[in-house]
């Protein structure tokens, strides 16, 4: 009589709360990141939550409980993707709960919306009432519509941060961007430039390094702009950073070419924690077009910050972001980006071919480019950046760097990043993993890595 009325209370809280029976025993989620590094933070930040709540991790392709997809909608690529992985997950488990949250939903909810399977859409913000939604899951839960004013002026600051996924942590500072450039959709998902204060950066970069984390990665959408609203501001940040006991190597990551100052660059020069490693987009070598762009530099501009940076340290990885394709981008004006960026001396590039996104100055141009046209201007562009990431790793050849080996063991091998970003390999050896070991770049593979000799340091290791 016991067991009947337990079954039956149970087949009651199936149809009425279906996770609380997972509650009972182990309740699994799996995570898809899509997009930038902020993405990747905020992303770890939910699944320590949910962790945090008793559930479970699992690999994506996994059956899981709860499937959560962390989109990003800066390019159709991207939007395809991210559609993908919504129809994998319903078919790994089509009892599973999907959330799909993010980018996507705060541009185009009816995406996710009309999708079979999705039981949660909620947008940027909104993503971190995901633990919350599934705990209370009856319905459907959808985002809350909001006007592009309300996005622009009242999107809060919310904090993020990765760890225990790599031995590298990526920290949010800034999120949202003022710039509005006519190609880019990020204002219109994450609203206006906010950021955090140095003195919380500081309190969560304690708790990365009390988890044994030995770098530091600054990640936000304009990095640059960190700390205006509060009359603070990203130089005084890294000096405060540097200062840190605990974390040996700190890197900043993709920052605006005019917001690049001096100070930065020469503190970077001088410092042992801050790595010679400069991500600074710039878009184009036509000045006609970086004007369409509505980009705050010319070309002459981009190129004195590159060569400041050359100046005090001569091996930094300097990586380049190149958009090609741009509406209204003629045969000269790209010849005039080939021929600058060959002169130029960046290490690599990342090269992305335009993409038409609505509600953007750009998608309403009559001068798009075909994409057989953006086909042959990319293949040109990834040529050169293969050209010049070979030049950099020559000039390092026969240097000794610091590398930190990542837990990474596929097909025996671990691999890990000099201070200047140089991609070492190595035999997978686990007491290495999350250490900062010395090696000699002795030589490298047809696939592009170093491989190291692994020995004391013999001479000043330079930046």
């Amino acid at each position: 009589m016991l067991a009947c009325s337990y079954l039956l209370f149970k087949a009651y809280l199936f149809f009425r709360h279906p996770f609380y029976l997972c509650s009972m025993n182990d309740r699994t989620v799996a995570f898809h990141h899509f997009g930038c590094k902020v993405n990747f933070a905020e992303g770890s930040t939910l699944s320590r939550q949910f962790k945090e709540k008793g559930w479970s991790l699992i690999d994506f392709h996994e059956k899981a409980d709860l499937y959560v997809i962390n989109t990003c909608a800066v390019t159709g690529i991207a939007e395809k993707k991210c559609r993908a992985a919504i129809r994998q997950a319903h078919r790994l488990n089509p009892e599973a709960k999907i959330a799909v949250i993010g980018c996507l939903p705060e541009l185009k909810p009816g995406i996710p919306v009309g999708m079979e399977g999705v039981d949660i859409v909620l947008g940027h913000t909104d993503k971190f009432r995901l633990p919350e939604a599934v705990d209370n899951l009856t319905n459907p839960v959808y985002p809350i519509p909001r006007g592009l004013k309300e996005k622009m002026t009242r999107e809060p600051f919310i904090p993020s941060f990765s760890y225990g996924d790599r031995t590298r942590s990526f920290l949010k500072i800034q999120d949202g961007c003022d710039y509005h450039c006519a190609y880019c959709t990020i204002p219109l998902a994450r609203g206006n430039s906010r950021s955090d204060t140095i003195a919380n950066v500081v309190t969560n970069a304690e708790k990365i390094a009390a988890n044994g984390v030995k770098e530091i990665v600054l990640t936000g959408v304009n990095i640059g702009d960190f700390g205006k609203q509060n009359g603070e501001n990203l130089f005084n940040l890294i000096q405060r950073l540097e200062a840190m006991e605990r974390i040996p190597r700190i890197r900043i990551s993709s920052i605006e070419p005019d917001l690049l100052t001096d100070e930065i660059v020469e503190l970077v020069a001088t410092s042992k924690k801050l790595m010679p490693h400069f991500h600074i987009p710039l878009q184009s070598g036509s000045d006609k077009t970086l004007k369409a762009m509505h980009r705050k530099y010319s070309r002459e501009y981009y190129e004195k910050r590159i060569h400041k940076i050359r100046s005090v340290l001569p091996l930094a990885c300097i990586a380049a972001d190149i958009i090609i394709g741009f509406p209204g981008e003629s045969d000269n004006d790209f010849r005039d980006t080939l021929n600058f960026l060959i002169t130029l001396p960046v290490s690599y590039l990342h090269v992305f071919s335009y993409s038409k996104r609505e509600n953007t100055p750009a998608s309403l141009s009559k001068e798009q480019i075909h994409d057989v046209v953006k086909k042959e201007r990319s293949n040109r562009l990834h040529q050169l950046s293969e050209e010049k990431k070979h030049s950099f790793y020559m000039q390092n050849m026969g240097r000794y760097g610091h590398v930190l080996w990542e837990s990474d063991n596929s097909e025996g091998t671990m691999s890990g990043f000099t201070e200047n970003y140089i991609h070492v390999k190595t035999t997978y050896t686990p007491a290495w993993v999350n250490q900062i070991m010395v090696v000699k770049l002795d030589r490298i593979t047809v696939d592009g890595f170093f491989l190291p000799g692994i020995e004391p340091l013999k001479e000043p290791i330079e930046k």
